[in-house]
């Protein structure tokens, strides 16, 4: 059943408080019985500020409350009918230190590329357990980019064939190792350092020292920038 209570604030503490207890995020999700199963499940550290069900009561929410971090699904009532792509435009000039994860059921090509396109971090599925929610948040705070695994794929070639580019080698690209390369191409995809080690068969610390490498040379500040370069370029 579809629950289209605006809001529903949570007791939790908000602005400087809310940032020494824990990351601080808002729930926006139509369906009141999933916002409140996955409030249940976030970790112990994720500090839930509220929750909307509307796209005007999450764009209400997210200016007001200045979450760190928004878990958005991507269809929603109300506003001019975009859903979350609609909130993440309308609330983020107003919000700047807010991002968005895209938490949904759907994969369809329009949906990811939309949310994607209007700025948020990241699109995961429902079918994620609170635990990988909450890490995706986690990681979304710390300036990465986030896909589910089944969708890292999809979601890279949907963003290829929508802006229609050919994979190119540049100046840039012939900077980097073959392993670097290959590093590259994983992180990109939203695999964390660990996931990037038990795939190549190589020590963390040894991901870490790349990837460090990889943007020092590229000349970017963070993964999500990486993901950005990488999408542009089809490179993946």
């Amino acid at each position: 059943m579809t629950n289209h209570d605006p809001i529903q604030s949570s007791p939790a503490p908000t602005g400087p408080a809310a940032a020494s207890a824990g990351l601080p995020i808002l729930i926006v999700d139509d369906h009141s019985i999933f916002r409140s199963g996955l409030r249940a499940e976030l970790d112990p550290n994720i500090v839930v500020l509220g929750e909307a069900a509307t796209v005007d009561a999450a764009i209400a929410s997210v200016i007001e409350l200045q979450p760190r971090v928004v878990l958005l699904d991507v269809h929603l009532p109300g506003g001019r009918g975009g859903g979350g792509a609609e909130v993440i435009r309308e609330a983020a000039p107003r919000a700047p230190h807010t991002l968005f994860l895209a938490l949904s059921v759907s994969d369809a090509a329009d949906d990811v590329v939309s949310v994607i396109r209007a700025g948020a971090r990241g699109y995961i599925t429902k079918s994620a357990s609170g635990a990988e929610v909450s890490e995706a948040a986690r990681r979304v705070a710390d300036g990465d980019a986030v896909f589910s695994p089944r969708l890292a794929g999809f979601v890279l070639d949907a963003f290829g064939a929508v802006a229609g580019e050919t994979a190119e080698t540049t100046e840039e690209l012939d900077r980097l190792s073959a392993r670097e390369t290959e590093v590259m191409r994983l992180i990109a995809r939203g695999y964390s350092y660990k996931e990037v080690a038990s795939t190549l068969f190589i020590a963390a610390k040894t991901v870490e020292t790349h990837v460090s490498s990889v943007l020092r040379k590229l000349q970017l500040s963070s993964r999500h920038e990486l993901t950005a370069w990488a999408l542009e370029r089809k490179l993946l």
